[in-house]
């Protein structure tokens, strides 16, 4: 008489062992369709993983083994934010590892660090003297564009993957729209210019010029002038300028904030705000609600005023 195999063996007659076959094979594909920034999770795996955990079998990967393997992250110097993102990742690949019976349990279960604490973020809105300063030191920077795009994450309130990876083909100069095909909900959306952004893209093409690239409609509007191809990151060149204005807290995507703050205080609608920084729920653009001025005194007095009570 036949017996069973004890362990995982019993409970996973897949001919997939290895954590990397699992996530190349299974995860990936999985992935590639249920995710709209799966290459997050790809790049994710193969720089802070894959190195780790690739090599071994899945049901031998233990919780004090995904503790340690966090330890080390915060050795390395990493931000807590960062560990979280790496973290998440990894726990996502092995529930799903278990809700396909690949693996019995799930390590993550039983961690004893669970995600670290990153503490409350404040939103952080730009004084015109901060702004000012800003922008003072980003066009004495060596960075080719990134005066240009401080300048303009101010003027649309545009996320700077949005800008990023714009073209010059996405560019509408009559209209003076910037169409963003995939945004960060999925969506496509139009970015509203203002006569200054549309000077600064100008601008922009003028620096191209200099530094001898093309600017066709398929070509990116911030080439990277070394690769040929979009910028990966502006966070470095980003950093410089901050800690040269003296404003080390503040954050690339505060410029977003900056640009709704300033509508706010200048009369725009929370229905405006939304349309202009392409949210798709209100939730989203609530997050603002503190700033709007509070009028609903004023409101009810509207329908007093419409109406004649001498009768």
């Amino acid at each position: 008489m036949e017996q069973k195999t004890s362990g995982a063996a019993e409970y996973c007659p897949h001919p997939i062992r290895l954590l990397n076959d699992f996530f190349n094979k299974k995860y990936q594909p999985f992935a590639s369709v249920t995710k709209r920034r799966s290459d997050l999770d790809i790049y994710t795996y193969s720089k802070h993983i894959k190195e780790h955990f690739g090599h071994r079998e899945l049901s031998s990967i233990t919780s004090e083994e995904i503790d340690q393997w966090k330890l080390l992250q915060v050795e390395q110097g990493y931000k807590p934010a960062t560990i979280n993102k790496h973290s998440s990742v990894l726990r996502r690949i092995l529930s799903l590892a278990k809700q396909w019976h690949y693996i019995e349990r799930n390590p993550y279960d039983n961690v004893v660090i669970k995600d670290l604490d990153v503490g409350d973020y404040v939103q952080r809105f730009l004084a015109p003297d901060e702004i000012a300063r800003l922008l003072s030191h980003a066009k004495r920077a060596k960075h080719p564009y990134i005066y240009h795009l401080i300048r303009l994450l101010i003027l649309t309130g545009a996320r700077k993957s949005e800008l990023r990876l714009a073209r010059w083909c996405d560019v509408n100069f009559s209209n003076r729209e910037l169409f963003v095909p995939v945004s960060k909900n999925g969506r496509s959306r139009k970015i509203v210019l203002s006569k200054e952004a549309i000077r600064v893209l100008g601008e922009v093409r003028i620096t191209a010029n200099e530094l001898g690239l093309n600017q066709s409609r398929i070509d990116w509007v911030m080439t990277n002038p070394r690769t040929q191809k979009p910028y990966t990151c502006f966070h470095h060149a980003f950093d410089r300028v901050r800690i040269a204005a003296d404003l080390p807290n503040v954050r690339i995507h505060d410029l977003r904030h900056t640009f709704a703050s300033l509508l706010v205080n200048n009369g725009a609608t929370i229905y405006e705000v939304q349309k202009l920084l392409g949210h798709h729920h209100i939730s989203m653009t609530e997050r603002y609600a503190h700033l709007f001025p509070n009028t609903l005194s004023d409101r009810v007095e509207i329908i007093a005023d419409t109406i004649d009570w001498s009768n």
